[in-house]
């Protein structure tokens, strides 16, 4: 059966603006059903099986119920990459490849380790490790979720990217140093393996902490489709910068010297967050304008 281009659109305007239903129409069209760009910017009809138009019905009622479109596809784009999304995990925003970009022209040209706090599908510091290449010396992904963790190392392992993964509130589980590890019942006074002395006591401080962390205000109202995301993910207090000052509070303490820790914050917050980092003795502190002009990204020193 025959479907037009413009019945979809017609369709999505139900919920959405022109130019918002334009985008998810052409999306649908090309990237989910298989028509051509050519054709579908000459209108011309789709012609699809009673399955594939099953699919289409689907496609368009998860939509109108505002479900993101980067869940119905399975997929996001972040940096010219694709990366696995799914319920449970946010949605990167470009801003988030914004503040990407702009860590990467601070890391220093040598070896560094790296710390995604709340990585969630991973993709800040998947993206961080492939593009730092062999100076990624280690990139660990820090998530409270253990679904966000197995979709973070999907990504990784899909995209070819060296990582490693910790389930913690925020610091909890991350030790300032790293014990020794017997085997239960040894003895000890058995000698401990020369790789296992050599990295007894190992100090878990990174060269690099990264964090985009929940710093919405409890109760803001958001758009339908971004009340999608999961909340946990979304907000973060009442006024919303609460778990961020959790997280500043300790971070410190894990950054190697001359090392750094870069956060995305709401568009309201910078003052705010500023006045926590100097409170927590945060060293040359500034916070860098995204492509809009507001002050989004908070970065401190050790």
């Amino acid at each position: 059966m025959n479907v037009s281009v413009s019945h979809i659109r017609r369709a999505l305007q139900e919920s959405y603006s022109v130019q918002e239903a334009a985008n998810l129409s052409r999306i649908v069209c090309c990237e989910m059903l298989g028509q051509t760009t050519i054709d579908y910017y000459l209108g011309k009809d789709i012609i699809l099986s009673s399955k594939e138009m099953q699919k289409l019905n689907g496609i368009l009622a998860r939509l109108l119920n505002f479900e993101p479109i980067q869940y119905i596809q399975g997929t996001a784009r972040f940096l010219e990459r694709s990366y696995h999304v799914a319920p449970g995990v946010l949605i990167p925003r470009p801003e988030t490849e914004e503040l990407v970009e702009m860590v990467l022209k601070k890391i220093p040209d040598r070896p560094v380790r790296v710390l995604d706090m709340g990585t969630g599908s991973g993709i800040i510091g998947v993206t961080l490790a492939l593009e730092l290449k062999e100076r990624a010396k280690e990139v660990v992904l820090a998530d409270i979720s253990p679904q966000a963790l197995d979709l973070a190392l999907e990504n990784a392992m899909r995209l070819g990217a060296r990582v490693s993964t910790v389930q913690t509130d925020l610091f909890e589980n991350i030790p300032l140093e790293k014990p020794v590890l017997r085997q239960e019942g040894a003895d000890s006074s058995a000698s401990v393996p020369e790789e296992e002395e050599k990295d007894a006591g190992r100090e878990m401080r990174f060269d690099v902490i990264v964090a985009n962390l929940p710093y919405i205000a409890d109760g803001e109202e958001l758009a339908p489709e971004v009340m999608k995301d999961p909340h946990t993910a979304l907000f973060g207090g009442p006024e919303g910068w609460e778990i961020i000052e959790r997280f500043l509070a300790r971070a410190r303490d894990y950054l190697n010297e001359n090392g750094f820790v870069a956060l995305e914050i709401g568009h309201d917050q910078a003052a705010a967050v500023t006045q926590i980092m100097d409170g927590y003795g945060y060293n040359y502190i500034e916070v860098l304008k995204d492509m809009s002009g507001v002050a989004r990204f908070p970065f401190g020193y050790h």
